[in-house]
């Protein structure tokens, strides 16, 4: 009778394969936090811009509310940078989070954003 080799994977290979798969887990729960409080950062600036209207200190305190209520602690409205551009306020932000790895190795996610519309064209004089 012939033995057959069989196939699949170690016991060697199972573990660095969990290991892997555990340290990408890790890592996930990490990055997702500060994900989650960007995204919630740019729809507090959404927000803002629309109830401000023409005043940035009505666009501060809006955002302020916003930040208490969405456990917003990365920037402050003072932190957000606003400017005219034509003709209406537009609200920006840009800040950076360092995730701690292993030893003196971290992770530096770098996150901004604005109001302003990236797509949209400016007029030009004929």
């Amino acid at each position: 009778m012939r033995m057959q080799r069989e196939r699949g994977i170690s016991l060697v290979g199972l573990i660095f394969v969990i290991a892997i798969l555990g340290f990408i887990g890790l890592l996930g729960a990490q990055v997702l936090p500060t994900f989650i409080e960007y995204r919630a950062i740019a729809g507090a600036i959404d927000r803002a811009k629309k109830d401000g209207g023409d005043s940035v200190k009505t666009i501060q305190e809006s955002f302020d509310k916003s930040a208490e209520v969405g456990y917003i602690t990365a920037i402050t409205s003072r932190d957000l940078m606003i400017e005219r551009q034509d003709g209406q306020l537009e609200v920006s932000f840009a800040y950076e989070k360092k995730i701690p790895l292993v030893g003196p190795a971290s992770l530096l996610m770098e996150y901004q954003g604005s109001t302003a519309k990236s797509g949209a064209k400016k007029k030009v004089a004929e």
